[in-house]
């Protein structure tokens, strides 16, 4: 029998890329982390993680431990939560900008139907202040986006540092710079193009793309550089450390509620995204 706690280490470092990473996501020390997967490795008699003193890398056996950790996990989620009583059911519309779907989010989704198997989510990702819109038009109950620095809309979460990245830190731009961005009314366009005036830098838009997706990977195939905000870049893409290039400054990631008083439901999500959100917040002041 594997110990759930050891499975949700081993799934955490897998995630994270390392054991100091795992550590901060599970508020863990980096030799607790090390324990974990040394118990683990011992009860599958198979070593699960190949070391140096540079890479950490699935072993085959790794790979295969993946699937039985998620389905042991979901397993065990699923008994809980059936024989803890909960009794919430109904429907929550939530909102949720792009950046925040590819990172943070899905794992949030996960945790949350696994102890709330009762509520249906209906999921809509886009650009934050479409998402607004579409709040206040009744649309949605819950959004899970971004607010400029001094506006008063939503629960503040975290406040995060702007970037400029590419596909590698040393890549430098001439004028005009090629600049890669979701449409209008992007919160981290409107700050670019700003912070480019305000420069005197000139620019040429190479690709506008309502998914990370697509601007991810114009990013990667060298068509120019984009704006993002550094706590989530995608996989692949890097700050540039080019200081001709002007400062963007800080957005915030907020929760947004279309009710005063929430449904029940509404307020579970509400309080298991708040909660890992400013978890990532600290993990990303330290």
């Amino acid at each position: 029998m594997f110990d759930p706690e050891l499975l949700n280490t081993f799934l955490a470092v897998e995630r994270a890329g390392g054991f100091t990473a795992a550590g901060r996501l599970l508020g863990l020390r980096q030799s607790t982390v090390s324990g974990h997967i040394a118990r683990l490795e011992q009860a599958a008699g198979r070593e699960l993680f190949r070391r140096d003193t540079r890479n950490l890398a699935l072993t085959a056996d790794g790979a295969a431990m993946i699937g039985f950790a998620r389905t042991i996990l979901d397993a065990q989620a699923r008994a809980q939560a059936y024989f803890s009583g909960s009794t919430l059911t109904g429907r929550i519309r939530l909102g949720a900008s792009d950046d925040v779907m590819a990172r943070e989010l899905p794992d949030i989704l996960v945790d949350f139907q696994r102890t709330h198997p009762g509520i249906d989510l209906e999921l809509t990702v886009g650009l934050s202040e479409t998402l607004k819109t579409r709040m206040s038009a009744g649309e949605l109950d819950l959004v899970f986006g971004k607010r400029l620095p001094g506006e008063r809309h939503g629960e503040f979460l975290w406040r995060d540092r702007l970037v400029w990245a590419g596909r590698s830190a040393t890549t430098e731009f001439e004028d005009p710079i090629p600049f890669v961005t979701y449409p209008a009314p992007s919160l981290t366009r409107q700050l670019a193009l700003r912070a480019l005036s305000h420069a005197g830098r000139t620019h040429r838009v190479t690709c506008v793309s309502d998914s990370l997706l697509g601007l991810r990977a114009a990013v990667l195939a060298g068509l120019g550089v984009v704006a993002h905000a550094e706590s989530v870049l995608p996989d692949g893409l890097v700050a540039l450390a080019d200081p001709r290039l002007p400062e963007l400054g800080e957005l915030d990631f907020v929760l947004m509620h279309r009710r005063s008083r929430p449904a029940a439901p509404e307020q579970a999500l509400a309080e298991a995204i708040t909660v890992a959100a400013r978890q990532l917040g600290r993990n990303t002041r330290e």
